[in-house]
């Protein structure tokens, strides 16, 4: 295997609590699953995980080298917690069809957060 691509990205937690105020369901719909809501929903601040879903979802389009748009959506994207509490992306849509046409093998993401920032990175793994 071999690095097909690194990214990281690092967001204000204000910045992701702002569009949650001004544009509620409609923005947390566009960027984040049912799946990912619930459980940011479940926290004590929610804020806070959502700012880190936001950076590792940036990540990973940025170690993709795509950006989100035209081959990756917002909604192509998906992080889990397995059983261990470690993250996981999973990718579906645009997505998987990248990744697939790619050879990548493995996308492996790591999500932090603090009271005013949040930050992920990504490293993407192919043939």
């Amino acid at each position: 295997m071999e690095i097909f691509g690194i990214g990281i990205d690092v967001i204000e937690v204000e910045r992701i609590e702002k569009a949650i105020v001004e544009s509620g369901d409609r923005f947390l719909d566009r960027v984040f699953t049912v799946d990912e809501r619930s459980y940011c929903n479940k926290q004590t601040r929610p804020v806070i995980h959502f700012a880190a879903r936001w950076a590792a979802k940036e990540a990973v389009a940025k170690a993709l080298g795509t950006g989100i748009g035209e081959s990756l959506s917002w909604q192509d994207m998906e992080i889990v917690r397995l059983p261990s509490g470690e993250p996981e992306m999973t990718l579906r849509g645009g997505g998987q069809v990248f990744v697939e046409e790619h050879g990548i093998t493995q996308i492996k993401i790591s999500l932090t957060h603090a009271r005013n920032y949040a930050a992920a990175n990504a490293v993407v793994m192919s043939k």
